[in-house]
C-alpha cells in the first residue's frame, strides 16, 4: 500500500497546481466583481507576460531540481538530516513547527532581498508591476526562483521537516500569495480583523507602493505577525490605497515593466535607486 510520503512525491505536481488553478479563479473572478483599484495598463497584454514568466520558472525549476522542495525533503530525512530528524514529536506538533520555520525563513528572505542591492535588482522584476493583481503575485525573475529554491532547500536540511508540513507549506504560501496580491475589495472591518491571521490584499498592497518607505514594510506573504514581532508592520499608505501609485519610481515605462522580454532585462538596467533597506535617499 503506498504511503503518504510516496504519494506526495508521484502527485505533487497535480496537487500544486489543481490549488493553484482554484485559488487562481477564485480571486481572478473576485476581482472582476468587486475590485480595489482601477488598473492602469491592459490586463490582457500584463496578464500574458505575467502568467509567461510563470510558465519560464516552472519549466527551468523542474529542470534544474526536478524533485524540487519535497525531494529535497526525503533526502533529508533519509540521512537524518535537520532538527526535527533528531527527536522524535508528535506529528500535529512538526506540521506546526515546520509551516512556522518556514514561513519565518520566506520573510527573512523577503528582506534580505530588499536589503542587499545585488538580490534587490533581481527582486525589483516583482515590484516593477505598475498594476497589482492575482498574477503580480507569482511575477518574479527566473533567477530570484532559483536563488529562493536554493534558500529553501538549505532551511529544510538544517530543519528536517516531515514531507506533509512542506506540501501544506507549499501551497499556503501559493494560495497566500495569489490572495494577498489581488486586486479585490472587502470591508475594512473585515480586513482588520482576518490581517491577524494572514496578510491580506490592504496589508500587502502597502509594500507595492512607489515610496520608499512604504515599499520596505509588510514583508510577510503568509503569516501577517513577523512584520508586527520586527517591526516592519505599516497598517495603511499615506495616500490611501485608491490614491497611491504602484511600482518603483525608476520604472515608469509600460512596455518596459510589462513586455516580457524588457521585464527579464530588468536587473540589469541602471542603478539599484534608494529602495534597498538603508540605502539613503541621496545615494547611488
Amino acid at each position: 500500500m503506498m504511503g503518504v510520503d510516496e504519494f506526495i512525491l508521484r502527485n505533487e505536481g497535480l496537487i500544486r497546481v489543481g490549488f493553484f488553478l482554484g485559488v487562481f479563479s477564485v480571486m481572478a473572478w473576485w476581482e472582476i466583481i468587486a475590485p480595489r483599484r482601477p488598473l492602469l495598463v491592459s490586463k490582457l497584454r500584463r496578464w500574458l507576460s505575467n502568467i509567461g514568466i510563470v510558465a519560464l520558472n516552472t519549466v527551468l525549476l523542474r529542470l534544474i531540481f526536478p524533485a524540487a522542495a519535497i525531494g529535497a525533503t526525503l533526502f533529508a530525512a533519509e540521512r537524518g538530516w535537520g532538527v526535527l530528524n533528531y527527536a522524535s514529536f508528535p506529528g500535529a506538533i512538526e506540521l506546526l513547527v515546520s509551516i512556522l520555520v518556514l514561513d519565518l525563513a520566506i520573510y527573512l528572505q523577503h528582506v534580505m532581498f530588499h536589503a542587499v542591492p545585488t538580490f534587490w535588482r533581481l527582486h525589483r522584476v516583482h515590484h516593477a508591476d505598475l498594476d497589482f493583481d492575482v498574477t503580480t503575485g507569482a511575477r518574479f525573475h527566473p533567477v530570484e526562483i532559483l536563488l529562493s529554491m536554493c534558500i529553501k532547500i538549505g532551511v529544510i536540511f538544517a530543519l528536517g521537516p516531515p514531507v506533509l508540513g512542506v506540501l501544506i507549506f507549499e501551497v499556503l504560501l501559493n494560495a497566500t500569495s495569489m490572495f494577498n496580491h489581488s486586486n479585490v475589495r472587502m470591508p475594512e472591518t473585515v480586513d482588520a480583523k482576518l490581517r491577524w491571521l494572514v496578510v491580506t490584499p490592504d496589508m500587502h498592497r502597502v509594500h507595492h507602493s512607489v515610496k520608499r518607505h512604504e515599499t520596505n514594510s509588510n514583508f510577510g506573504f503568509n503569516l501577517p505577525w513577523w512584520d508586527r514581532l520586527f517591526g516592519t508592520y505599516r497598517a495603511q499608505p499615506d495616500g490611501g490605497h485608491t490614491a497611491m501609485t504602484i511600482g518603483i519610481d525608476t520604472f515608469r515605462d509600460t512596455s518596459v515593466c510589462v513586455d516580457l522580454p524588457r521585464m527579464l532585462w530588468i536587473p540589469f538596467r541602471r542603478d539599484t535607486g534608494v529602495y534597498p533597506i538603508g540605502r539613503r535617499p541621496d545615494s547611488r
